[in-house]
């Protein structure tokens, strides 16, 4: 069902389809003489610098629960949010911990708590069972600003399966938690639509107990160019111009940077690109609907595409980029991050230029 590249098929899919200049100048009795303004002589410094806004946040958390309301068809579409939730979860098999306390930060319809308590998700031919790993954790904050998508699913049986708490935030971007709260915090598909994604990672090292990690997942760079070039180009020949349809996403090689810049240690980034086929392009949008994952850009075109825009879009998607059999494939590209918070004994990578081998005589071996 996947290749790596990984290739998720939805046969489901084929049927249906964002001065103060001078005061006005007071002017004297005597009409050709202007009087400027007094000038300041202080100034009062901000009390933060400012956060440049990209995304609407109430838009969407609008499509989140507009999304969440058609709960069959919020669940059906899922099979994106649980593949990443996954191979997220998986990583935390390498390391040999347990965790008491562990925040799921924008949570979705709690993906992660599902992929936590999957049965043998370390087989081997020496344990070909294995324990879930919700078995290491004490328990699970579920933190979601849409209500409706946080507890779609509160009544399915994983529920008891791990102890786990729901808890709706007024914003993802501002975390109501004590610091060194927390001994692991998990993110899976929600940091991609944070506005001010340094101050949110700081904000992560901040709950995090010392030596402890944060481990997230999110859309980067590349993410459905396939989708985005298609537009551009349909809107270029029918309007003489194009809009943004697809949102901004970071890429890979500033991820690193800005959980540095948090504070954290250790770090590891990685990517992974998932490609879906879908029978055509309308198919994808109207996923990408029942995700919540529309457009939410500040400034963006209100209303919905223009018909022959769309169809214009989809002729240039299968000429472009079409696959054999007639699907169109839509690359959604995987940024997955680790870092540590700094803690006491903590283990140190080895200063550069230490290293004893040449990764030259090692290659060309």
């Amino acid at each position: 069902m996947y290749r790596r590249t990984t290739t998720m098929t939805c046969a489901r899919l084929a049927r249906s389809l964002l001065h103060n200049g001078l005061p006005s100048s007071s002017r004297a009795a005597a009409p050709t003489r202007v009087i400027p303004a007094a000038r300041r002589a202080y100034a009062f410094p901000a009390a933060a610098p400012p956060i440049h806004q990209v995304f609407n946040r109430h838009t969407k958390w609008l499509q989140k629960e507009r999304a969440a309301a058609a709960v069959e068809t919020s669940r059906t579409a899922d099979y994106l949010k649980d593949e990443v939730a996954l191979r997220l979860c998986d990583r935390l098999l390498d390391i040999k911990r347990t965790y008491p306390k562990v925040l799921d930060l924008g949570a979705n319809s709690c993906n992660i708590a599902r992929a936590l308590v999957r049965p043998d998700p370390d087989p081997s031919p020496e344990h070909p069972i294995s324990e879930p790993i919700a078995s290491r954790i004490s328990h699970l904050t579920a933190a979601e600003s849409s209500e409706t998508l946080l507890y779609r699913d509160a009544d399915l049986p994983f529920n008891s399966e791990i102890n786990m708490t729901r808890e709706v935030l007024t914003d993802e971007e501002t975390l109501p938690y004590e610091a060194n709260t927390f001994d692991l915090v998990l993110s899976s598909l929600a940091l991609h639509w944070i506005n001010d994604l340094p101050g949110v990672l700081a904000q992560i090292n901040n709950v995090l107990k010392p030596d402890c990690a944060f481990m997230g997942a999110m859309f980067g760079g590349d993410t459905l160019f396939e989708l985005r070039t298609s537009l551009q180009l349909a809107e270029q020949e029918r309007r003489g111009g194009i809009g943004p349809h697809v949102s901004p996403l970071a890429d890979v090689r500033d991820v690193g940077g800005l959980l540095g810049k948090a504070g954290f240690k250790m770090l590891t980034v990685d990517v992974d690109d998932i490609i879906v086929d879908y029978p055509d392009m309308f198919a994808l949008m109207q996923d990408l609907q029942a995700m919540g994952e529309s457009s939410a850009v500040l400034g963006r075109e209100m209303g919905g595409i223009q018909r022959d825009v769309l169809l214009a879009g989809d002729a240039i998607y299968r000429a472009l980029h079409g696959n054999d059999d007639g699907t169109l494939p839509a690359t959604f590209r995987m940024i997955y991050m680790i870092g540590w918070k700094e803690g006491e004994g903590q283990s140190q990578p080895l200063p550069r230029g230490s290293g004893q081998i040449n990764l030259k005589d090692v290659l060309q071996s």
